[in-house]
């Protein structure tokens, strides 16, 4: 059992791998229990596991499998990566486990499949199963398909895709293997269980014996509705839901929504393989269609009809086989083959599906005219086939061929037409049957339910029930206002029969949407359910299909409630949903008006009505107000009401003050009853009569208007114009015309009758009196915002004169949206198109063209002129296109019946003479202006074809094409044009023309789409393949196209798609996807429109409230195309550009007048705005190598709300002198308008980039000066470039670097210096560093002389992402074949050197032999530097000094004074500190300076001088200013905080002290402030590497230069300290320093520590107490894993570098103990892994042996203890923390591990306590021999003078263990001071330690950063470095050698116990600066008393008892002043001494 033993030890992991079965088994085992514990689906315990589930299963030992089989099942139910596996494992259970003879085995393998289906990765699993289904081994097979079947049984038809598995149904029906039949028997009854019939047509041809077997079982399956039993992951509730319901008591009540969740309906067609029939067809078939005997036309016809049968059809080209069959159906005179042709057509049809929908407009009116025929089967066929066809396409195309129809004399045609419609509208549901389509259905049927035959009656009748069924009441109610009861009755009794195809679901949603419709009442509409319709609606917003928008009402907008969006035009009120019954009251007699008026009005007012004397007249007008003021509106009989106050004198009042009241009553009747159209024909009269009137004429407006609300504008509007002008009185004829101005605004335009008011209007245009005329204009010009331009083609025939009035009007008009309705049903919504275009066809607009006299021109496409067009001769074709264009011309607007010319001019589209394929494609433009919408029916037999000519190779022919589908599109929307297969089918071709054409064109049109028809998906396979054109134009276009396919179709389904792709294409088309699933634009939203046909944009927001949203939309006059991201369908049309273009180049009317105003107009947040869509990716993100259209008209868009119009004109001029022009005047303006050019700067420098695409010099001149004053004018405003500005603008400028003109290159330079006054250094460095990579070497040069600009000004700092990788890009150039670059490169490295020193080297990393001599002889060659580094720093320092501040003068002007942001307010120039003003106060509080300012009078001596202490009383002037102004700078920028964190923190590493100084300031004041600390979050390792960045500066630099006063180096020093040591308390923001930057920060503060330079300073002390300090923060705060890895490697680097001192290693290795310490409580936050990793990496550059050679014995100490205590911490788990080493033998880690843990089992009970506190300070098992060797030792470090706090600290630890040691012996021989010193030493210590002094550090430092930044210690805990021995030291320590020292010099030390503990007043922040100056004033004041004792041995008198050293403090202001007073004494007594 020897080998037992060895595998038992293993780690689970690799017992699973063993090559011993039985270890196997164990390790499963183990293994199974691991994965049952596990609780955290996350844990890294399962990653361990990835790779080798695969293995549990296909265990080559059955028992052992079996085991793996059960922890597979285990890991992949509880594991979070366990879907990584599905492929493999999966596979393997297949091939492994399928065919094994245990059934335990089976049945494990299928749970993990199933399991694997659970956690969402059902695709992968059925995969591998089908798979399975093709082996040999027939027990696979079986298998494969059991577990298909449970899974379709458990997780239902949703998730098991049933499509490939039917595909191979049949193969496994034909297995030899009867267990394989069998088992496929069942899968086949559960698939029929989930899909029924759907199964039957695929399984048709299977053997009839074995289908008959399935029919049997098929019957026996249950009929109730399979439900999913097994849920997946995602769908837990849905499983608690089940649970649920099971527990209720089965599923007894599933409920429908359940079921409609359980079973999707499967489509059987699409289970279907597609057959070909075109080529199958007999050869002979179109001859013998022709032949005269009948029998060989039927031949041919059954020929067909046995091909159609096949269920499904390839698509093709049908067209002729169609119009064969057309013309058989229509012409041919055997009744039989009519018959069968129309079956043909059915089965062509049904096979073909959609695909058949382009053929359905020629197919559809033949039929309808073929039902004249009597015999039943003719009708039966005829009705089959076109019920067939209408399910290829819809409604809306076939419309126009239906109603033509309907008014034919034939009876049995109108019959079998009406008959259709009721069949077609049951197809339909409320979404696709409009309101728009209702209309002209409900008209044409209204005639048939009117008809003299009956069975045309009936038929009306039953499709009228229909469409009231389908669409609800609501809807429909409107176009039966007329119908009498006893017909209404019979079409709601229809409609109760009706059965609508989407049975039971389409009925509950319309019953749901209608309340109740068929009780006979009209509901009012509850506000939920009107919302739900227009949702429903909204739902399918294809351009076409349009929703039901209504014209009066359409869904509402802004989410107002619905509560009545429907029926504007019928007249029942918005107020309270469609009371039709209103609408039908009768009129009553006088006498019943009579008898109820005297029911509620008083019998006095009655008689009084007709009184002779008006004052009784007014009184029973005043009784009558008050009556109807009191009634309820159930009790008000307005009739009546009206009638009587009509009664004589009537409307013929005399006395105005009657009269007046008169028609405030009827206001008063139409607001609060129920006021039908009955009640308002008997008052409109006598208002119109009194409109005029000047008394009365406003009170009858306001009852107007009141009537108009009661009973519609529309019908109120139409009664009161017809009464206006069928009077002679002109007044009232044009205040009618004034109240209908006025109501349109407040109601809106919805519903109005546009043809009558134009005939009207142009009867007012023609009237004498010319205030008819005025009104009538005024009237245009409020149509005209509602209507658009196309209300001018009704007045082209006006005189020129008033044309140019109504122009006028017009032009005034432009620019302005319509107002939001505020009154009538718009109060409930604000009406409007609901979709972009075809809803405006609806809207108004459409009306419009609809009332356009449209002129049949059908009879003038002769059969001669279509010949013409076909004819050989290409110039008698010309002459047929001729005559085509001449008969559209002078029809101008056309009816859609355009006979056989489609098909003529589709031939000439491909006519090879071009200049005839150019005219047809301008006649097919004409065509579509002529016909407007109804060309849709054209697109796709004369639509695509023109798409085909985008591939001609002549451009011109291209250009006409591209128009010609534009002016299509902007017609008919795009629905059409991406329904089927056509365009997929064009982009299929390979012509590099017509790909990239047709991929920009769908590039422009797909992003303003809201919806886009499915078969978009067809064109994906194709876009790939465009990805990888050879051609570049090509991939180009379809790169472009790529985001805006992705926007419809989202980017799983484009993935998918690349499913079918090589693999190599796959990757590279993946790649792809993810860039641009980046930039995705996101869809247009829906609220509000622009519309599609403002020419210019004159009526941009079809209906849009005035509110914030139309500012968005930037809809100004000169939105020459409507806004991208919102516009619709039509929106983005070709006319829109050329009409906008026109706009712009005709002068204004009023152009000159408009230039007075601002440029730019500050649109409140129009900027945050912008930016939030940019980076939603609503709009397109600018970044183009030239610019493309669309950016230029999205531009313009998003400028037309913020630039003056007309100056937005000069910028989009096609001529550069405009933009000259455009220049000068921003040049002109740009100081008085700083706020806007501000707010518009974004749009600005957008535009600015367009420019330098430009050819002109002189623009590009223009635009450098202009953006040279721009630049200076941000940098006075101190304005900070946002990320975007920059993002969007830098590039673009850094092209122009590399310009030819030297001028042009000088000027691009200085901009971008001055650019990094508002925009930091830092980051301007990644954008020109791109720069450095363009294919122009000039640009190349240029750019690196710029990037050693930067580092030259900024330093080091500004190198992004870090000065290395920075650097060795820099480098590559060297090599660079241009000259000028290879110099730029080499000067910028050497202006890094200057700067850097020999680190460059470094950082450069490996360069070539050639390159590096290169470099080095460069280096040499600037003589500059002399060798040795710190020598050349300190000569180099000055003239560097002097070089910035010349810099600073002339390149980046002002620098000093402003680097943005507010930041540097009062920063010096010159860099001589002495002459900085805004240095606080207390920085010149420096005892320095009072002795320069006196000379001395010893030369050793220092002198004082009286210094006014007075000032100390006041309170120190901090640098206030500076840190208000960046604290609202911080809250302001709102987006901003970052790029302005970013600024300041670049700033920190500064060369300059004051500007990092400043820096410093500013991010302590952040983070002490506990709400804007966290907007630090993210940019801690960036503070942190710009503050090493700066400790290496100073070391390097400042500390060697001579010049530099070192009181500025200790000040900077403080601050740097301070602020970090402020960060390092916020834990949140220490934890996110990563291992790497406080690795380089720990070398920094060591360094620092160990720098003797600094202990000589007079505050040097103070400074490495402080760093002391901080460095025991950074140990306990940060990220204990980061802090350890950092450590260990740190000390790695340290023990490695021959140059490194012993003391830095000894200094990093104390951190280590320290941290050691702290493992108990931080042992559960470390991520041992890495730790371990980090250890064995060391452990592997100095394995034992090797570190045992170290001069030090502490590394091996150090390395044992961290192990040690890792070991005691963890246990034997340790162990399996390995896991991220690679190759564990590499070092001894794992062996020292296994050796400590066995050593810790024998010794287990004898806890080894001294390591508690690590190994390091006394070793580990100190026996009672070794104790006196160390008590010696530690007394010998007491006694000297260097060690003696370390030795204090060590004997304080030594009595704390050992409390019994004797440590008298020791003391006995030394003197009696010695003595006190080390009692009063320990006491020190043990009170420090026990935490008596602690104080919160929460205030620490940092209240002291705005001023001083020189930290005393703010912890009386301070780190264990200053002692070679770990050991905590306090102030304490000072203060003890303080004492001993005054001891030497005979002061006093009484009281010196009592006093407060050092910093204690920082708990009070009263008088944070004054303090902080005091100390200084302390530490200072005892430096001096040491020099002096050492100078002169002076004994100064023991009376100055309270003189106060450091420890002093203030404990509240009284004692400061004392403290004061105290100095003063002390300043004084120094100088006696002196004298």
């Amino acid at each position: 059992m020897g080998d037992d033993s060895e595998w038992m030890k293993l780690p689970i992991d690799q017992k699973c791998e063993h090559k011993l079965w039985k270890a196997r088994l164990n390790g499963y085992e183990e293994a199974l229990k691991l994965f049952q514990k596990i609780d955290d689906e996350k844990s890294p315990e399962w990653s361990k596991y990835l790779g080798l589930i695969k293995k549990f299963v296909t265990d080559s030992n059955a028992v052992a499998q079996l085991k793996g089989l059960e922890a597979a099942l285990a890991y992949v139910e509880n594991a979070h990566v366990a879907g990584k596996t599905t492929g493999e494992v999966a596979s393997g259970v297949v091939n492994k486990v399928f065919n094994q003879p245990k059934a335990r085995a089976k049945e494990l393998g299928e749970d993990i499949c199933l399991m694997y289906i659970e956690i969402e990765k059902g695709e992968a699993v059925q995969e591998e199963l089908l798979k399975g289904l093709d082996n040999k081994n027939p027990k696979i097979i079986v298998a494969c398909i059991e577990t298909l079947r449970k899974a379709l049984s458990e997780f239902g038809s949703k998730i098991i895709s049933l499509k490939p598995i039917i595909k191979v149904l049949p193969k496994l029906f034909e297995s030899r293997e009867k267990a394989v039949r069998d088992e496929a028997k069942l899968l086949a009854v559960e698939i029929y269980r989930w899909i029924r019939d759907a199964l039957r047509p695929p399984l048709q041809n299977i053997n009839s014996v074995q289908l008959k077997e399935l029919e049997e079982e098929w019957i026996k399956v249950s009929s109730a509705a399979p439900k999913q039993t097994r849920f997946l992951r995602s769908q837990q509730e849905l499983k608690a839901k089940f649970e649920q319901q099971q527990g209720l008591g089965g599923d007894a009540d599933g409920g429908d929504d359940d079921e409609e969740e359980a079973v999707p309906q499967v489509d059987a067609y699409e289970l279907l393989e597609a057959v070909e029939i075109l080529s199958k067809l007999p050869k002979d078939f179109y001859e013998k269609i022709e032949a005269k005997k009948w029998q060989e036309r039927k031949e041919a016809l059954e020929a067909v009809e046995l091909l159609v049968k096949n269920p499904k059809l390839e698509s093709g080209d049908y067209a002729d086989l169609v119009k064969a069959l057309k013309k058989v159906v229509g012409k041919d005179t055997n009744v039989m083959l009519v018959a069968l042709a129309a079956k043909c057509l059915a089965g062509l049809a049904t096979g073909l599906r959609k695909k058949f929908g382009q053929y359905a407009g020629h197919v559809v009116p033949t039929i309808l005219e073929k039902f004249k025929e009597k015999k039943p089967q003719v009708v039966q066929a005829l009705q089959e086939a076109i019920d067939a066809i209408f399910l290829t396409t819809t409604l809306q195309n076939i419309s126009e061929d239906i109603l033509a129809v309907m008014d034919n004399k034939n009876p049995t045609i109108k019959q079998q037409t009406s008959l259709f419609i009721a069949r077609s509208f049951r197809h339909c549901t409320p979404s696709t049957l409009p309101k728009s389509l209702l209309k002209p259905f409900c008209a044409a049927l209204l005639k048939h339910i009117n008809d003299s035959a009956p069975e045309v009656r009936d038929a009306g009748f039953e499709a009228l029930g229909t469409a009231l069924k389908v669409a609800g009441e609501k809807a429909v109610n409107p176009f039966l206002a007329d119908v009498d009861k006893l017909k209404l009755d019979r079409i709601k009794e229809c409609a109760e029969k009706v059965e609508l195809v989407y049975g039971k679901k389409a009925g509950g949603a319309a019953e749901k949407k209608e309340g109740k419709p068929i009780t006979g009442k009209t509901t009012a509409l509850p506000g939920p359910a009107g919302d739900k319709e227009t949702k429903d609606t909204a739902t399918k917003p294809g351009p076409l299909k349009k929703a039901s928008a209504a014209k009066p009402g359409g869904p509402p907008k802004k989410g107002k409630p619905a509560t009545a969006a429907g029926p504007g035009g019928a007249g029942p009120k918005g107020k309270k949903g469609p009371e039709t019954k209103e609408i039908f009251e009768s009129e009553l007699s006088m006498e019943v008006c009579e008898e109820k008026a005297a029911a509620v009005l008083p019998a006095s007012c009655i008689q009084q009505l007709d009184s002779g004397n008006w004052k009784e007249r007014l009184a029973c007008m005043e009784e009558f107000q008050k009556a109807v003021e009191l009634m309820e509106r159930s009790e008000m009989p307005c009739q009546a009401l009206v009638r009587m106050l009509a009664k004589k004198p009537g409307w013929k009042e005399t006395n105005f003050q009657v009269m007046q009241m008169k028609l405030h009553i009827v206001a008063l009747i139409a607001q609060k009853g129920n006021f039908s159209k009955t009640s308002a024909q008997v008052v409109l009269d006598g208002l119109v009569d009194k409109v005029g009137d000047v008394k009365c004429g406003t009170n009858a407006k306001e009852a107007m208007t009141a009537i108009a609300e009661a009973c519609q504008l529309p019908w109120t509007a139409e009664q009161v114009v017809a009464t206006a002008f069928s009077q002679k009185n002109p007044k009232n004829q044009s205040e009618t015309l004034n109240w209908l101005s006025n109501a349109i605004k407040e109601f809106g335009f919805s519903g109005l009758n546009v043809k009558a008011f134009i005939s009207n209007v142009k009867t007012a245009l023609a009237a004498t009196n010319p205030a008819v005329r005025t009104s009538a204009i005024t009237l245009l010009g409020v149509m005209y915002l509602y209507v658009g331009p196309s209300l001018r083609m009704f007045f082209e025939d006006e005189k020129p004169a008033l044309l140019s009035q109504i122009d006028a009007e017009f032009e005034k008009m432009q620019g302005q949206t319509a107002p939001a309705p505020t009154r009538g049903i718009s109060r409930h919504s604000v009406g409007g198109g609901d979709d972009g275009e075809e809803e405006e066809q609806e809207e108004v607009g459409n009306d419009v063209v609809d009332l356009l006299p449209r002129t049949d021109i059908g009879d003038k496409i002769t059969a001669e002129l279509v010949s013409k067009i076909g004819d050989k001769n290409w110039k008698i074709r010309k002459e047929g296109l001729d005559e085509v264009t001449s008969i559209i011309n002078e029809a101008k607007f056309i009816q859609p019946n355009i006979g056989e010319l489609p098909a003529a001019l589709k031939g000439r589209l491909n006519d090879s003479n071009k200049i005839l394929v150019q005219q047809t494609l301008s006649i097919l433009q004409q065509l579509a202006t002529a016909m407007g919408p109804n060309i849709k029916q054209y697109v796709k037999n004369l639509g695509i074809p023109v798409i085909t000519v985008l591939g001609d190779s002549k451009n011109n022919v291209r250009a006409a094409a591209l128009a010609t589908v534009n002016a299509w599109a902007e017609q008919t929307g795009m629905k059409e044009w991406l329904e089927g297969e056509d365009l997929s089918e064009e982009l299929k071709k390979e012509n590099p023309f017509l790909r990239q054409e047709l991929l920009g064109w769908l590039a422009e049109k797909l992003p303003a789409l809201r919806s886009v028809p499915s078969d978009l998906l067809l064109c994906v396979p194709h876009l790939y393949s465009c990805l990888e054109d050879r051609n570049g134009d090509v991939r180009k276009k379809a790169q472009d196209a790529l985001p805006f396919f992705m926007m419809h179709l989202g980017f799983e389904k484009m993935a998918k798609a690349t499913g079918k792709l090589k693999p190599t294409s796959k990757d590279q088309v993946l790649a792809m996807l993810e860039k641009a699933k980046a930039n995705m634009p996101a869809k247009p939203a829906p609220p509000a429109k622009a519309s599609s046909r403002g020419v210019g944009g004159a009526a941009p927001a079809k209906f849009q409230p005035a509110s914030a949203f139309a500012d968005d939309l930037g809809s100004n006059t000169m939105e020459s195309k409507p806004d991208l991201k919102k516009a619709k369908a039509g929106g983005l049309s070709s006319k829109t550009k050329v009409q906008g273009k026109k706009v712009l180049s005709k002068p204004s009317l009023k152009e000159d007048d408009d230039k007075s105003g601002p440029i730019f107009i500050i649109v409140p947040n129009g900027k945050e705005q912008r930016m939030r869509e940019e980076k939603a990716l609503k709009v397109l993100k600018w970044n183009f190598t030239t610019p493309r259209d669309e950016y230029i008209e999205q531009l313009k868009t998003q400028m037309s709300t913020c630039v003056a119009k007309w100056l937005q004109d000069e910028m989009f001029h096609a001529d550069f002198q405009h933009h000259n022009k455009a220049l000068s005047v921003m040049i002109e303006h740009l100081e008085s308008e700083k706020d806007g050019v501000i707010s518009c700067l974004d749009l600005i420098l957008k535009w600015l980039t367009l420019r330098f695409f430009d050819t002109n010099t002189s623009v590009l001149m223009k635009t450098l000066e202009y953006l040279k004053l721009l630049f200076n004018l941000l940098s006075q405003e101190e304005y900070h470039l946002t990320e975007n500005e920059a993002s969007s603008f830098i590039p673009y400028l850094i092209l122009k670097v590399g310009e030819p003109k030297d001028v042009i290159r000088k000027d691009v330079r200085a901009i971008l210096n001055r650019m990094c006054l508002i925009y930091p250094a830092s980051k301007m460095f990644p954008f020109i560093m791109e720069g450095t990579k363009s294919k122009n070497s000039k640009q190349r040069a240029e750019c690196l002389e710029e990037l050693g600009c930067l580092v030259e000004s900024y330093g080091m700092n500004v190198c992004q992402p870090t000065p290395g990788k920075a650097l060795k890009e820099m480098a590559t150039h060297i090599g660079d074949r241009d000259n000028a670059v290879r110099n730029a490169a080499l000067n910028t490295i050497v202006t890094v050197y200057n700067v850097h020193g020999d680190q460059v080297f470094k950082l450069i990393g490996n360069l070539s032999e050639k390159d590096m001599s290169m470099l080095e002889e460069r280096i040499k060659r600037s003589a500059k530097r002399p060798s040795s580094a710190p020598v050349r720093q300190a000569e180099e320092k000055p003239q560097r000094t002097q070089n910035m501040s010349a810099n600073a003068s002339m390149m980046r002007k002002g620098q000093a004074e402003d680097m943005s942001s507010k930041l540097n307010q009062n920063r010096n120039m010159g860099g001589h500190p002495e002459t900085t003003h805004t240095v606080p106060r207390e920085f010149q509080l420096d005892l320095d300076e009072i002795e320069n300012d006196n000379g001395t009078v010893g030369c050793e001596m220092p002198a004082l001088v009286q210094h006014k202490l007075d000032d100390i009383f006041e309170p120190v002037l901090i640098p206030e200013p500076k840190i208000r102004a960046v604290s609202p700078h911080f809250d302001d920028m709102h987006s901003n905080t970052a790029s302005t964190i970013n600024f300041v923190i670049s700033q920190v590493a500064s060369g300059d002290i004051n500007t990092s100084i400043q820096a410093l300031t500013q991010i302590d004041e952040v983070l002490k402030q506990e709400d804007k600390a966290e907007a630090m979050s993210g940019h801690i390792d960036q503070f942190l590497i710009a503050t090493f960045m700066q400790l290496r500066l100073i070391y390097n630099t400042h500390m060697a230069d001579e010049k530099l006063d070192k009181d500025e180096i200790v000040r900077l020093y403080s601050c740097i300290i301070g602020s970090m040591i402020t960060l390092f308390q916020i834990e949140s923001l220490a934890r996110e320093a990563s291992t790497g930057v406080l690795k380089d920060l720990m070398h920094g503060l060591i360094t620092l520590m160990l720098d003797s330079r600094v202990e000589d300073l007079e505050e040097g002390e103070q400074v490495i107490r402080s760093v002391n300090l901080l460095v025991v923060k950074v140990l306990e705060k940060s990220d204990q894993t980061n802090i350890l890895s950092a450590l260990l490697v740190l000390l790695q680097d340290s023990l490695l570098a021959t140059a490194s001192s012993p003391k830095f290693s000894e200094l990093v290795m104390k951190c280590l103990w320290r941290m050691v310490r702290l493992l108990p409580e931080t042992i559960n936050s470390i991520n041992l892994d890495r730790i371990l990793l980090d250890i064995h990496n060391f452990m592997k550059v100095f394995p034992k042996e090797k570190l045992k050679q170290c001069k030090s014995e502490f590394p091996i100490r150090t390395l044992k203890t961290l192990l040690h205590s890792l070991c005691k911490l963890k246990g034997p788990k340790i162990l399996d923390h390995l896991t991220m080493i690679d190759n564990k033998n590499e070092s001894e880690l794992e062996a020292h591990l296994c050796r400590l843990m066995k050593h810790a089992m024998e010794q287990t009970g004898k806890a080894d306590k001294d390591t508690e506190k690590g190994a390091s300070r006394i070793e580990e098992k100190a026996s009672k021999a070794k104790v006196n060797d160390i008590l010696a030792e530690i007394f010998k470090k007491i006694g000297s003078k260097e060690n003696t706090k370390e030795g204090l600290a060590e004997l304080y630890e030594y009595k704390k263990k050992y409390s019994d040691a004797d440590i008298e012996p020791f003391l006995k021989n030394s003197s009696q001071f010695f003595q006190s010193y080390v009692e009063r030493g320990l006491r020190l210590i043990e009170t420090e330690r026990e935490g008596k002094g602690r104080i919160a550090t929460s205030t620490g430092i940092s209240s002291q950063m705005e001023g001083t930044c020189v930290p005393a210690s703010t912890h009386t805990v301070s780190s264990s470095i200053g002692n070679t021995n770990g050991e905590e030291v306090g102030p304490s320590v000072y203060l003890e050698r303080l004492k001993i020292l005054r001891q030497r010099c005979g002061l006093d030390n009484t009281k010196q116990e009592d006093r407060p503990p050092l910093m204690s007043l920082l708990s009070k922040p009263t008088l944070p600066t004054v303090a902080s100056s005091t100390d200084m004033l302390h530490s200072k004041l005892s430096q001096l008393r040491e020099s002096r004792e050492q100078y002169q041995h002076l004994d100064l008198d023991s009376n100055q008892t309270h003189s106060s050293g450091i420890g002093t403090t203030l404990a509240s202001p009284s004692s400061a002043a004392a403290n004061i007073d105290d100095l003063k004494k002390r300043l004084e007594r120094i100088k006696s001494s002196r004298k």
